[in-house]
Parts: C-alpha cells; sequence; structure tokens
C-alpha cells in the first residue's frame, strides 16, 4: 500500500500563486505515475495534471501554461506549483498515485491507484 499526504493548500487572491507538495510513504518501488486531481462540490473528479517516472507531463487544457507539475523520485514527491489562479481554482485538490505490480521478475502494469484525503484551494477576489 501507499500512503499520500498533501500539503501546501489555502487562501490565495486571483492572480497570486500556490505550491502544492505531496509525500508518498509505504509501497514506493510500485509508484508508476503520480499527478493531482481536482474535484469541485457535485462535479467529478478530474485530472489536473500527471507526470511519468520519466518526467513526461500532461495537464489539463484550463491550467496549461499557469501550472507546473514536477516530482523528486529520491524523496517520492510530486509537486503543483500554481500560478495566475483564478475563481474557478478554488476547489479541492487531490494528490494521485498509480502503482504497478512486482511480478518477481520486474514490475508491470495492473497496480493500484492511490488518493490523498485533498487539500483545499481559495481564491479570493
Amino acid at each position: 500500500q501507499v500512503q499520500l499526504v498533501e500539503s501546501g493548500g489555502g487562501l490565495v487572491q486571483a492572480g497570486g500563486s500556490l505550491r502544492l507538495s505531496c509525500v508518498a510513504s509505504g509501497d514506493i518501488f510500485s509508484i508508476n505515475n503520480m499527478g493531482w486531481y481536482r474535484q469541485a462540490p457535485g462535479k467529478q473528479r478530474e485530472l489536473v495534471a500527471r507526470i511519468t517516472t520519466a518526467g513526461n507531463t500532461n495537464y489539463a487544457d484550463s491550467v496549461k501554461g499557469r501550472f507546473a507539475i514536477s516530482r523528486d523520485n529520491a524523496k517520492n514527491t510530486v509537486d503543483l506549483q500554481m500560478n495566475s489562479l483564478k475563481h474557478e481554482d478554488k476547489v479541492v485538490y487531490y494528490c494521485w498515485v498509480e502503482t504497478e505490480l512486482d511480478s518477481g521478475m520486474g514490475y508491470v502494469a495492473g497496480g493500484m491507484d492511490y488518493w490523498g484525503k485533498g487539500t483545499q484551494v481559495t481564491v479570493s477576489s
């Protein structure tokens, strides 16, 4: 199992910046992709950004050019730098990891996804 702990949420003015951080513990050798999702009340959870072990990234169109995801494989962390925040960014953000299975001869696809508890980002006028 993998445990995820997020930090860095809070209150920021529109146009400001916040940095979210997430540290993973537990079965860290099984971790493959990492990322951030967000969820507004009454809506489905949506992808914000994700990053592979090699550092390849993809972003939701709504955050491209404003948010940047990074990871430190040695520290088992994934961060989300959020700039030029808008009111519509005011939601709960969840850290996410995708794991692989240990086949005995290496890791293969098919492991579980794990989620953090979420951190609230509030954007004020």
